[in-house]
C-alpha cells in the first residue's frame, strides 16, 4: 500500500504499539525482476512489516540519468505494494533515503550486499536509533541494468 509521508507517524505508532518488528529497504525498482522478487522476500523474513522507501522520478533521474526511470513512481509503487512481501510504499524525493529512515527507525535495515557498514550512509543513524543492518546478496546476472542494455541490442 502506497502511504504518504505525512501519513507515517500515526502508521509508526500503530505498529509499535502492536509490537511489530519494522523492516525497511529502499531503491528505485524501476523494471521488477526476479532479483527484485528475491530481495524484497528476504528483506521481510526479519521481521513483521516491510516499508519500502522508494525513490521518486525525480529522484532516479538525479542518480540514473534523464532516460530513467522507464516506469513512472506511481507505476513502480502498485507493482511493488502487490508483492505478498511488501506491506507498505513509501516515497522520497532525495537521493538519499537517510532523513526519511531515520524518522521511521526501522528495527532492520535491509540493503544489497555490495554495501558494507562503512560504505552505507545510513548506518550509522539506523544503529544509533537502536535498528540493525542486513545485507542481503543480490540474483547473479539480475539487474535492471542489464534488462535495459538487453533491449537495446535487440
Amino acid at each position: 500500500m502506497l502511504i504518504r509521508q505525512n501519513e507515517l507517524d500515526n502508521l509508526l505508532k500503530k505498529l509499535r504499539q502492536e509490537n511489530k518488528t519494522i523492516v525497511t529497504t529502499n531503491g528505485c525498482f524501476d523494471i521488477l525482476h526476479v532479483g527484485h522478487v528475491r530481495y524484497l522476500n528476504k528483506a521481510k523474513s526479519f521481521g513483521d512489516v516491510l516499508i519500502v522507501a522508494l525513490n521518486s522520478d525525480k529522484s532516479v533521474k538525479k542518480i540514473k540519468g534523464e532516460s530513467r526511470p522507464i516506469n513512472n513512481e506511481e507505476d513502480r509503487a502498485e507493482v511493488l505494494s502487490a508483492l505478498r512481501s511488501v506491506d507498505y510504499v513509501v516515497l522520497f524525493d532525495e537521493t538519499s533515503p537517510i532523513d526519511l529512515l531515520l524518522k521511521i527507525k526501522p528495527d532492520v535495515h535491509t540493503k544489497g550486499a555490495d554495501y558494507t557498514i562503512e560504505t552505507l550512509p545510513e548506518a550509522k543513524g539506523i544503529m544509533a536509533a537502536g535498528g540493525r543492518i542486513e545485507f542481503i546478496s543480490f540474483v547473479e546476472g539480475k539487474s535492471t541494468t542489464s534488462i535495459i542494455e538487453k533491449m537495446k541490442t535487440k
